[in-house]
């Protein structure tokens, strides 16, 4: 089966001079494809084994697992500057070195350090031409080893039009524009390792007619490899689309993730990067419940999981935890553990929204270096001595980041504001703020915990709750005061609720009461506003002041 390709997949990549000479890459040329008679060019492809570690055990990559293990035993160490090929014409040699340049466009292909093709002229020997004469032949290959110690399993030869491949293709372009004398029937020699032979078929046949035969996605993927090595950035689009529209899983997220540097940098891949990200996110949302898994992730799924402003956890503190578990895991080495930490999850945690208690330990912690710990600690204190206005704005600031430092994300224990006095009496203030798709969520049975605060040496917590109206039999919104479990002791605790009114935007007080706490034990009401779930919610609803509902608790210990 045949997939065309759509005209706005093709619509930006011509060659470097395509647009000044007017030549679109739209058109469907698939009818000149090795054709004779429509052909300028004979492309002649020599295929040569696969290094002995490229195959997985047992035979050809049948799954992405396969697939993934075999290319990165291939790609993982090669070092594309030292890819020298030759290529011979009638009356000079030219060296050819052959990089394939990181790039995130199509068009432009340069190279950071050099052009994708540098010649340098020397004088050739008598026996170079009597051997090479007539051809261009440029390696194509991953390996380093020798041109002529390499045993070539057989030869495919194609017809071709080079203004076809050029319009398509800057390597080809480079190629066919070389300054090397024309001839009627000048011969092409590339050369590729018998694993890309499929591949480079199926994007050859696409340069012509905008289609691919190959549809599975580890074929999709081996031609995506194919066009970002020979600079098609319309079939790296195509095949970027075609991934993202099959059905993803945890193992394909990770492997698109895992590309080669040049795929991952170029702008025709990133949808697909960024349709892994969010799958992986998604997949991974609420870390409690696949914690083990989440802890077997590379780095590349950790950094997708927990960029995420919706991940579900306890607290940041709990994210802390996590990847710093995650870390002497995977860097059972304390200085590699230190690197990874420094370059790439410090990003991760928003110390900011961590308790003080917990940065108090960051302070501590070896895996950290100090200079780092600090820097960190200081801002995150900052932040939280920062006005309510001053730190939306620095959240603000960070929409478009990757890394989001200052946004606050979903905890199930959400964060609180505090404010304590010891004198005449033990006495707190407690503000808690759900934003309306927070509370949203909590319908029919579900409930949020706000993070831990203390009175008189005491942990204590909010929760608010959708519940069932005992009396009327409607859900209904409700606010608990509870005790974190400590021993057996107790506190007579007054208590008093309220909440900010749309009508007034003033704190309302809804109920006051006074009980004796004792470790895990909680006080509250089963309906704060005295209304069913459908007026709590309702978009004239009293209670949320553009989209945030506030509330705020007040406790006094009596003596």
């Amino acid at each position: 089966m045949r997939v065309a390709a759509d005209d706005d997949d093709m619509d930006s990549d011509l060659s470097p001079n395509a647009a000044a000479h007017g030549s679109g890459s739209d058109s469907n040329f698939a009818f000149a494809f090795n054709d004779s008679n429509f052909s300028d060019r004979v492309l002649r492809i020599e295929i040569i084994p696969d290094p002995p570690d490229a195959k997985p055990d047992g035979g050809d990559a049948i799954s992405i697992a396969d697939w993934a293990r075999a290319r990165k035993r291939r790609r993982e160490d090669i070092k594309k500057d030292n890819q020298v090929v030759e290529v011979v014409g009638e009356r000079e040699e030219q060296i050819l070195t052959c990089n394939m340049p990181d790039t995130d466009d199509g068009v432009a292909y340069d190279n950071l350090d050099e052009e994708p093709v540098a010649m340098i002229e020397e004088t050739p020997t008598d026996a170079e031409f009597t051997s090479n004469q007539g051809a261009d032949t440029v390696d194509c290959t991953d390996n380093d080893s020798s041109w002529d110690m390499v045993t070539v399993l057989r030869v495919k030869t194609l017809h071709i039009s080079s203004p076809i491949l050029a319009a398509k293709s800057p390597f080809f372009y480079k190629l066919f524009s070389n300054g090397m004398r024309e001839s009627e029937q000048r011969q092409v020699t590339i050369r590729i390792q018998s694993s890309e032979e499929a591949a480079l078929m199926d994007l050859l046949n696409f340069m012509y007619s905008n289609t691919l035969s190959l549809t599975t996605p580890t074929g999709l993927l081996d031609v995506l490899m194919a066009a970002d090595k020979f600079q098609v950035a319309s079939c790296m689009r195509y095949c970027s689309r075609l991934l993202r529209n099959l059905p993803m899983t945890s193992e394909s997220a990770l492997l698109y993730l895992e590309l080669p540097s040049s795929i991952l940098l170029a702008e025709a891949v990133q949808p697909l990067t960024e349709a892994a990200k969010q799958f992986l996110a998604a997949r991974y949302k609420d870390v409690s419940k696949f914690q083990e898994e989440v802890l077997n992730l590379p780095l590349t799924g950790i950094e997708a999981v927990f960029s995420s402003d919706d991940l579900q956890v306890a607290s940041e503190d709990a994210v802390y935890d996590f990847l710093l578990k995650w870390a002497r895991t995977h860097y059972p080495k304390l200085e590699e553990r230190r690197s990874i930490i420094a370059t790439r999850l410090v990003r991760l945690i928003r110390f900011p929204y961590m308790t003080c208690r917990k940065l108090k330990k960051v302070l501590s912690c070896n895996d950290f270096d100090t200079e780092l710990a600090s820097k960190v600690v200081l801002e995150a204190l900052f932040f939280k001595a920062e006005t309510p206005h001053r730190q939306r704005a620095y959240a603000a600031e960070e929409v478009n980041a990757t890394y989001h430092r200052f946004v606050e994300r979903a905890y199930k224990y959400r964060p609180v504001k505090v404010v304590e006095f010891a004198l005449p009496c033990h006495q707190c203030v407690v503000y808690l703020d759900l934003k309306r798709e927070e509370c949203a969520h909590l319908f029919p049975a579900g409930r949020v915990y706000s993070q831990a605060f203390h009175l008189g040496g005491q942990g204590f917590f909010l929760s608010a709750h959708c519940n069932m109206d005992q009396q009327s039999s409607f859900h209904c919104f409700g606010l608990f005061l509870g005790m974190q479990e400590k021993g057996s002791v107790s506190f007579a605790v007054d208590y008093e609720f309220a909440a900010r009114s749309k009508a007034t935007e003033e704190f309302v007080s809804k109920y006051k009461g006074n009980y004796t706490f004792t470790g895990g034990k909680a006080v509250g009401y089963r309906n704060l506003f005295g209304i069913p779930w459908t007026a709590f919610m309702a978009e004239d609803s009293l209670y949320f002041i553009n989209g945030v509902l506030h509330l705020r608790a007040e406790l006094t210990i009596r003596q």
